[in-house]
């Protein structure tokens, strides 16, 4: 626990701040059309947002070589320290080649707006067919997160990073509660256990069943939809909060509750992706983290709860937060409840479930999922959205 607020510590002890202050930003600017430039795709500025905001902690930069061989074969970073995604910038040779060790580098968006500075302080090289088989557990480019490593650089930047200034989120400003606020957030409202909640789809009433049973044990819900890069397919974000916001409306306590965005990239790599996403909330001040069913994944290259056995693999002390593991819920007719299978006492002709695929199939057709999946106001919205 952090002494200062009674809340858990964030990882490794300390919450990362990379937000360049005043002077810091005076003297970058000033050399702003001199340094190497390096231009951020959607991922790689999500990842240096949640660096600087501490998101990301003990992170304080692209990871260098010792801490990436560490990650993508072991597990955990140099030190010991569990962690299971790298967090890396990858660029071609003809960019890395003309950059200096030592140098700063400018950081730009996608629209050659001037984000951050990068120390470089190593720049390597890497094995593309293994950081994929290691982390996704699959070589094949069909996996989307696989295909993000095969066509991205082969040279990876490494070195300690500075946003130049935090920017209101363009969509969601309201929701944008980074580490130190949610923090804050939660010691005003004397919330002592939190539990956190990832999604990258809209709420069903399975979702809110299984949050709802985890709300009953501890003092708050994080309630946490990921916002960043996505899948073309997946529903669009702005889409996926108005759900959230209908339920926070209508179906939950707001006293607690908080709705805020994450703003990382998924990666799609299932029971890895679970650890990251727990230690994400972990510096968020969440004590507890829901995991389901299939957390992170994606097809059929993981088992229904690979990513909860995930969990089982680390010392639970050096992990640091508690999962919360869920199995499948799904409407029970005969007790005419939410359920799973370890409260229902129906055979399967009598759960409703329907998967993602299925729902979005229906919602192009015309059809509104039934009430016993979704919320009627909820499928309205997807309905309207669907529909545009």
């Amino acid at each position: 626990m952090s002494k200062e607020s009674g809340l858990i510590a964030p990882h490794g002890g300390q919450l990362i701040n990379r937000i360049a202050s005043e002077a810091e930003k005076k003297e970058f600017l000033a050399q702003a059309e001199t340094l190497p430039r390096v231009t951020l795709d959607a991922r790689a500025q999500s990842d240096l947002e949640m660096i600087a905001i501490g998101g990301f902690s003990p992170l304080k930069g692209f990871m260098e070589q010792s801490d990436y061989d560490a990650v993508v074969g072991e597990m955990h970073l140099s030190n010991g320290l569990p962690w299971a995604i790298p967090v890396t910038l990858p660029v071609s040779e003809e960019i890395a080649e003309p950059l200096k060790e030592g140098n700063w580098v400018r950081l730009d968006d996608a629209d050659g707006r001037f984000i951050g500075v990068l120390e470089l302080t190593q720049k390597f090289h890497y094995n593309k067919a293994h950081e994929a088989i290691n982390v996704y557990k699959t070589d094949e480019e069909k996996h989307p997160g696989v295909k993000v490593v095969y066509d991205q650089g082969a040279v990876n930047l490494a070195g300690p990073v500075w946003l130049l200034e935090r920017d209101p989120h363009p969509l969601f400003p309201i929701y944008q509660i980074d580490p130190a606020a949610s923090r804050a957030a939660f010691a005003e409202r004397g919330w002592k256990t939190v539990v956190g909640f990832q999604t990258r789809n809209p709420i069903h009433r399975a979702h809110e069943y299984i949050q709802k049973c985890a709300l009953e044990t501890v003092d708050g819900l994080f309630l946490h939809p990921l916002v960043g890069a996505t899948k073309s397919d997946d529903i669009p974000a702005d889409v996926r909060m108005r759900c959230y916001e209908i339920m926070m409306e209508n179906y939950f306590p707001k006293e607690r509750v908080i709705l805020a965005i994450n703003p990382s990239a998924m990666r799609y790599a299932g029971p890895r992706e679970a650890i990251f996403h727990a230690l994400i909330r972990k510096n968020y001040g969440c004590t507890h983290f829901i995991v389901g069913r299939d957390h992170a994944g994606v097809g059929d290259y993981y088992g229904t709860y690979e990513a909860q056995e995930m969990f089982d693999n680390f010392d639970p002390a050096a992990l640091g937060i508690t999962p919360m593991k869920f199995e499948h819920a799904f409407y029970c007719k005969k007790t005419e409840q939410m359920a799973t299978s370890k409260t229902s006492p129906s055979g399967p002709e009598d759960r409703v479930h329907l998967s993602g695929t299925k729902v979005r199939e229906m919602l192009r057709n015309g059809e509104l999922p039934p009430p016993q999946f979704s919320r009627p106001l909820v499928a309205a919205e997807l309905a309207r959205a669907m529909h545009k």
